[in-house]
């Protein structure tokens, strides 16, 4: 049976890749830097199998990656850090294609395109990026095309948009969701009467797999869009009021985050991607969809509705 391995597997998408690969039967490997935390999340899966890697230890990458057909890399770094995102792919990839890994699927972002040129984006938008982030998502992105070209490994990507869900912690939406469980106020990024795009977590598994499966995926890059644009006021309204509440929200744009910027590191770093709200860049996935012959995307109503009742059981259990 062929080997698949997670690195990076801590993270909600990683979580949701387990969740497929286990429905399906699948064995598989997460990886990761800290032992306890993968044991906490997946050490009562029979089919997982644990292991840890220091992505500045070659020996270590290719220890990770022994043995393994198929690598999904979900690898994150510090959004103050993201210089490191292609020089940490350059190491894992020599690791990997040392160890005969056959192919790779990089999990990615919108950030390579820059500014969105037409709407929706297609896979043949411009990579143009604008920002430093984006500059090194594409650098990343690059150096695993290259190595594709080059017939070193077999290499595709997938491109997310923000993501939501329930207990997902990194998504701009949980806040409101914890907020409307409390009866709090939500902290939001303005502004918040642009469309927009979320991709509910648990969908994205199974598309994932689904790609890493099709030869003619690889070489190219995908599109895995939300079920429909939306305004985060619309989003906000929309859980408050399956709470019974009145809506509450504090808005934070641009200037705001630059103010707060000064005591905060993480949202000093999220101004210069302010852009993707004020000039939101919505994808059309069907080049994915006829490669795929179709895929599941949650409607936002069932959405909010299951991470709204993530909430309030997270709420209850702490009390």
């Amino acid at each position: 049976m062929e080997k698949i391995a997670l690195f990076g597997a801590a993270g909600a998408i990683g979580h949701s890749i387990a969740g497929a690969l286990r429905k399906e039967g699948q064995a598989y490997r997460v990886v990761g830097r800290n032992r306890a935390a993968l044991q906490a999340a997946f050490g009562s899966d029979a089919l997982a199998e644990i292991a840890t890697w220091d992505p500045d230890d070659s020996a270590s990458i290719r220890e990770a990656a022994r043995g393994v057909d198929t690598l999904i890399y979900l690898v994150g770094v510090a959004y103050n850090q993201f210089q490191l995102h292609p020089i940490l792919m350059t190491k894992t990839l020599d690791g990997a294609v040392s160890e005969g890994v056959r192919q790779i699927v990089l999990v990615g972002t919108v950030y390579p395109y820059g500014m969105p040129q037409t709407t929706p984006v297609t896979e043949n938008h411009p990579r143009a990026p604008h920002t430093f982030k984006g500059r090194m998502r594409k650098e990343q992105e690059d150096v695993l095309l290259d190595a594709d070209a080059a017939g070193k490994i077999r290499a595709t990507i997938l491109r997310l948009p923000d993501f939501y869900g329930p207990r997902v912690e990194r998504s701009f939406l949980h806040s409101l969701f914890e907020a409307a469980a409390r009866n709090g106020t939500a902290n939001l990024l303005g502004p918040i009467d642009t469309l927009h795009e979320f991709v509910f977590v648990p969908d994205v598994g199974p598309v994932v797999l689904a790609l890493a499966k099709r030869a003619e995926a690889y070489g190219h890059w995908w599109h895995f869009a939300g079920p429909g644009s939306v305004t985060q006021r619309e989003i906000a309204e929309r859980v408050f009021a399956m709470a019974g509440l009145k809506p509450k929200m504090r808005v934070a744009g641009k200037n705001t985050l630059r103010i707060l910027g000064l005591f905060n590191p993480f949202m000093r770093e999220l101004v210069e991607m302010n852009y993707l709200f004020t000039s939101p860049l919505l994808m059309d996935d069907s080049a994915l969809q006829r490669l795929l012959g179709g895929v599941r995307k949650t409607p936002y109503e069932e959405g909010f509705r299951l991470s709204l009742e993530a909430a309030r059981a997270g709420v209850q259990s702490a009390l």
